[in-house]
């Protein structure tokens, strides 16, 4: 129980961590602003990435192979995407109610399907091998190592890591074009903020608004495979833990723009991997307790959702089903 000095390791430990422990959040949260750039206010993200990490660790445990897994995980989590979008888009029911109801139906099928399948209470087996995605050795590898422990540390954050963590990232810069210097992304965020203007240009905006839950939906898939094929072996009932709501305290703190989203995600990837060298350290005199380490991140969005980073205002239209004018 000392002060907390910092050393190469701990940096490196740290900094690892915060990038494995980042990307889930990221991709929910990326999914959460396309959907709700363009209105469709998505409560269901925690339910998304808990289907996708059941569907793609199952399929990976049924056929051995990761690209198949993780093309299952996209498809299931964008088949409840869809789900939304029917009953949100189509027959304009109320969008946080079924958000919800979206959480529900995949917590429960996931644990009623894995104990019909593996009979193991809702979770699976094991992956094989071939079927994680957990990082590697790269072409840089030996060069690195050659340069001694700091050489090792470079290797260590930068690449060996998942192939998700450089898809989340890469997705940032990706998103930030497509939103900003796109035609569909111009669209996208007109239809967020003014849709009967959007319907009077002659654009759809059921079109626009599916186009972005269909996004959402993969995105999700890809958070969901993170879980379950890189930062763990297989499903365990729940294995969300709340990152899908963490998301959106994120997006909320980010005021739904992605670059901030990334930095947003990062600080609660950063107080989750703190966890373990913070527990037992001192501050002035006082040791802090093992439950408030815990709890900080939630904490955080606690804070961060009572208002105190100043008015984060929401897309207009967000929430509110169109209904054409005749």
């Amino acid at each position: 129980m000392g002060d907390f000095i910092p050393d190469l390791s701990t940096v490196v430990a740290l900094s690892d961590g915060t990038l494995r422990g980042a990307t889930p959040l990221l991709l929910a949260c990326l999914a959460g602003l396309y959907s709700e750039r363009s209105g469709v206010f998505d409560i269901g993200l925690e339910g998304k990435i808990l289907i996708a990490a059941f569907a793609g660790a199952t399929v990976g445990i049924l056929t051995g192979s990761a690209l198949i897994a993780v093309l299952a995980a996209i498809a299931a989590s964008t088949l409840f995407a869809l789900i939304h979008g029917v009953a949100c888009i189509t027959f304009r029911g109320n969008q946080i109610v079924s958000g919800v109801a979206i959480n529900f139906l995949a917590l429960g099928l996931a644990a009623v399907a894995g104990n019909a399948i593996f009979s193991m209470g809702g979770r699976t087996p094991q992956l094989p091998a071939s079927a994680r995605l957990n990082g590697g050795d790269s072409w840089f590898t030996p060069m690195l190592e050659g340069m001694g422990r700091y050489g090792q540390a470079v290797e260590d954050i930068a690449f060996d890591q998942s192939i998700f963590v450089y898809i989340a990232f890469a997705a940032v810069p990706f998103t930030w074009w497509v939103l900003y210097r796109t035609r569909f992304g111009m669209r996208l965020r007109a239809v967020g903020e003014n849709p009967a203007a959007v319907d009077t240009a002659g654009i759809s905006v059921t079109g626009l608004r599916y186009r972005a839950v269909i996004c959402a939906g993969v995105l999700c898939g890809l958070s969901g495979a993170t879980l379950s094929m890189a930062l763990n072996s297989g499903y365990i009932n729940n294995m969300s833990a709340g990152r899908g709501f963490i998301a959106l305290a994120a997006l909320i703190f980010a005021k739904w723009r992605p670059v901030q989203a990334m930095f947003a995600c990062l600080l609660f990837a950063f107080l989750n991997a703190s966890e373990s060298r913070l527990q037992g350290t001192e501050v002035l005199g006082f040791e802090i307790p093992v439950q408030l380490v815990q709890a900080m991140p939630y904490l955080l969005v606690v804070i961060l959702l009572a208002g105190f980073i100043g008015q984060a205002r929401a897309p207009k239209a967000g929430g509110v089903p169109y209904v054409k004018e005749r």
